[in-house]
């Protein structure tokens, strides 16, 4: 059976090539920066050959700590875990869980993350190739501690997607979870800037961090080199027991994961007041923007936007103290603006075979794409505005007030035109209505990730004039370039928008049938 898991996710990995040639072009992008990240780390690992031991030791322990913290968080982060082995499509598979557990294991070897944190895991014995004992312990090391990250891993999606099926763990899982992960910079930035003052800081966290799980399985190498043989048992029984509990826990987390799969489906509910949908006007427009709304309100897969928004002048403000510089804060707006006219560039997909309804009622697409539009801007454009004006009550430098104000509303009405035009034309891979916001369904995650940074590239050539007038502005120090922005911005972001709303709605009205089959394989 175990055989059988492995040949399973090799096939749908290779299959995953077949499936279109931008999946195909995304996955080689992906394979490439993979490839070029890992050979740097093979090499930085080869030269530690010939350096000190104590330095070498530290720098092993300590980067295999960060590689177990990344497969702790990242999955939870970037909605990346990968879930091609999904356990819930096997509640209905007499499989025994110990054969389980090994296959699904094994099968985190077969990808990209997997492979590159084995090869530099095996590249640690390099770095140890100094004496018969240390190669041993190394290679040992790099073993358990490869298959601890992608257990650990394994745990923490397993766990998320059990939780998931509780409505309220989702609500507070955007709040609590994302809060520290958005976070994340300043407090590295505080860290790495405790360590800077101190230099012998570093060797002795990492002596300390080996004698837990996170650097334990590293550290054997370096302590067989110094010939402390005892501290390399201890922690080698550190290191078997935390694999074991990871194993453990996964365990009992699949037994219910099998038994009671989450539950991706609504309950009925009675009928209740219209809500927002009586506070709009009663067009096929404003009906869709109602529908909208509601999603941003009350869907947790849209809270992850809407979470970010408020902690983003707290990382600007934490970045411009540590620099002593509060000029950074005037990008704060045009990256809202982004961020949020961005965010409906998977709106369609997000739907999922609800998006039949609006085939079936016969919704032109123009309305379809001007509703979705209109819902992201009554929320997108106060904040917008008030992040343009609240940072010069801070620098007072009120002279560059017009040109962000014109730079962010053309950032905001040109993404949200290119949005509606990019979510009518791809499907990609969203959780479904129900599941957990941190949830990746398998199959195209490189397309995804294509059509994301593609068309993201396009946006960034789109506002290009109001681009170009900032810098000149910068560069000069003239006003002028900042008030032909205030006008050019608004004017040509709502020409873009206008242009966007209706090429989109048009591709939805001749393809909405082929759209809707491409968003119904994710299920």
């Amino acid at each position: 059976m175990v055989a059988h898991l492995l040949s399973l996710k090799w096939r749908l990995l290779l299959n995953g090539f077949k499936r279109s040639p931008g999946q195909l072009i995304g996955m080689a992008i992906g394979g490439l920066y993979a490839a070029g990240t890992v050979l740097t780390l093979l090499v930085g690992l080869v030269a530690l050959r010939w350096a000190d031991a104590g330095s070498a030791h530290t720098v092993v322990v300590l980067g295999g700590a960060v590689a177990m913290l990344g497969w702790l968080v990242v999955p939870l982060l970037v909605s990346a875990a990968d879930m091609t082995l999904d356990p819930a499509r096997f509640t209905s598979s007499a499989i025994p869980a110990p054969q389980m557990l090994a296959g699904l294991a094994l099968a985190g070897f077969i990808g990209l993350p997997g492979l590159s944190t084995a090869l530099v895991s095996l590249a640690t014995v390099a770095t140890w190739w100094r004496s018969v004992p240390a190669v041993a312990g190394s290679l040992l090391g790099a073993a358990l501690g490869a298959l601890s990250c992608v257990v650990l891993s394994k745990v923490v999606t397993t766990a998320t997607a059990s939780l998931a099926s509780s409505r309220r763990y989702k609500d507070v899982s955007s709040l609590v979870i994302f809060v520290p992960l958005v976070l994340m910079g300043p407090i590295v930035a505080s860290v790495m800037q405790g360590f800077s003052g101190s230099s012998d800081y570093l060797p002795g966290l990492a002596k300390g961090i080996s004698w837990t799980p996170l650097g334990a399985a590293w550290s054997l190498g370096g302590d067989l080199e110094a010939g402390d043989a005892g501290a390399a048992v201890l922690k080698f029984l550190i290191a078997v027991a935390t694999l074991a509990g990871l194993f453990l826990c996964w365990h009992l987390l699949l037994q219910r994961a099998l038994v009671t799969p989450p539950y991706a489906g609504g309950t009925s509910r009675k009928g209740g007041k219209l809500g927002l949908f009586a506070l709009l006007p009663a067009t096929p427009a404003g009906a869709v923007a109602a529908r909208s709304l509601s999603y941003w309100l009350r869907d947790p897969r849209y809270a992850g936007s809407l979470v970010v928004v408020p902690l983003l002048p707290v990382i600007f403000l934490f970045s411009s103290a540590q620099s002593g510089s509060y000029e950074m804060l005037s990008v704060l707006a045009p990256m809202t603006a982004f961020l949020l006219a961005w965010s409906i560039s998977a709106d369609t997909s997000y739907d999922n075979t609800a998006f039949a309804l609006h085939l079936a009622a016969g919704v032109r697409g123009i309305h379809d794409r001007l509703g979705r539009a209109l819902a992201c801007l009554a929320i997108s454009l106060p904040v917008v505005l008030l992040f343009v004006i609240g940072p010069f009550f801070i620098t007072g430098d009120w002279v560059w007030l017009p040109s962000i104000l014109g730079l962010s509303l053309g950032m905001l009405f040109t993404g949200l035109g290119l949005s509606s035009v990019v979510s009518a034309r791809y499907a990609v891979a969203v959780p479904l209505p129900g599941e957990s916001p941190f949830k990746k369904p398998p199959g195209n995650v490189a397309q995804t990730l294509a059509v994301q940074f593609g068309g993201m590239g396009v946006l960034f050539l789109l506002v290009a004039p109001e681009l170009g007038l900032t810098i000149v502005q910068a560069v000069t120090g003239n006003p002028v370039p900042g008030w032909i922005n205030l006008v050019l911005g608004p004017v040509l972001g709502l020409v873009l928008f206008v242009v966007g709303v209706r090429l989109g709605g048009k591709w939805l009205d001749a393809r909405g049938p082929e759209l809707f089959a491409q968003l119904t394989v994710n299920r």
